[in-house]
């Protein structure tokens, strides 16, 4: 079963009887579909739909689990603590647990909430999230990342910026990170009207280069113009944020996509609904 330690991560819990009807009513995550022993992605947005905190939720025993880059945990800190008012909520800050993952295992979600499924990808993978143990890992991070890259899960900041993208842009809709049905929460209105518009532009895609990829922050091109930005890189492989309208129609033309001067196949991720733009020819 390989395993990587996940380093730079830190840890929020969110207590007290109005814990739940607090945060579900300004993050993305619907916590009534959060059963314990799972792992679902989430994020805090601005008024204008932009993602500003991007985390994994979880239930804990008492109340609600925040896992995060550990330099963002501060910010979101501070922004929850402006929304608290005088709700019965109580929040603690950890930087020091250990959180670890694996994959292609035997692990089960836990009772004492230290393992978790991961949702963001297929049940079969048996994607686990560990805290708290100090166990041995079998595998280095690259072997992590590959496995994020194969399945489109994309993570702040190395695959986007806070701040500029909407939950579409990194598939959210797709891996359950953003309801559609719970009702209101922070920048609920941007984002559903992208939902039943279908105006969403951008997203995260799978991408294969004919030769090792250069690193992340590289624009991706198309007859020289810029529709896209490459994140995670494990050698030829990556993940690319990218305008499908423009991969789409530079696929038409037979347009070579580039990452630097290394040519791009980008493709859909496995399990994704979303379809590239329909052309009026093609219609």
């Amino acid at each position: 079963m390989p395993s990587a330690r996940l380093n730079g991560r830190a840890l929020l819990k969110v207590t007290g009887d109005d814990a739940e009807d607090f945060l579900q009513n300004i993050i993305t995550t619907d916590l009534d579909m959060l059963d314990r022993g799972d792992l679902r992605p989430g994020a805090l947005l601005s008024p204008q739909g932009k993602i500003l905190f991007e985390f994994l939720v979880s239930r804990t025993g008492n109340g609600l689990r925040l896992d995060l880059n550990a330099s963002s945990v501060d910010e979101l800190l501070k922004r929850l603590i402006l929304y608290r008012l005088r709700a019965k909520v109580q929040f603690a800050v950890d930087t020091e647990s250990f959180v670890a993952v694996s994959w292609d295992g035997d692990s089960v979600a836990s009772e004492l909430d230290s393992t978790l499924a991961d949702r963001r990808f297929p049940a079969e993978l048996k994607v686990s999230r560990h805290y708290g143990s100090t166990s041995d890992v079998s595998a280095n991070n690259d072997a992590w990342d590959a496995l994020r890259i194969a399945y489109g899960v994309a993570e702040a900041p190395i695959d986007y910026s806070l701040g500029d993208a909407f939950p579409h842009d990194i598939n959210f809709d797709q891996t359950g990170g953003v309801s559609f049905k719970k009702g209101c929460f922070v920048g609920q209105e941007v984002v559903s009207r992208m939902q039943h518009r279908g105006t969403a532009r951008r997203r995260v895609l799978v991408a294969t280069g004919a030769a090792a990829l250069p690193v992340p922050g590289t624009s991706v091109t198309a007859d020289g113009r810029e529709i896209g930005t490459l994140g995670s890189v494990v050698d030829s492989i990556g993940l690319a944020l990218v305008r499908i309208d423009r991969v789409k129609d530079a696929m038409d033309k037979g347009t070579p996509i580039m990452a630097g001067d290394v040519a791009l196949d980008l493709a859909i991720p496995p399990e994704h609904r979303f379809t590239f733009p329909v052309t009026t020819q093609e219609a």
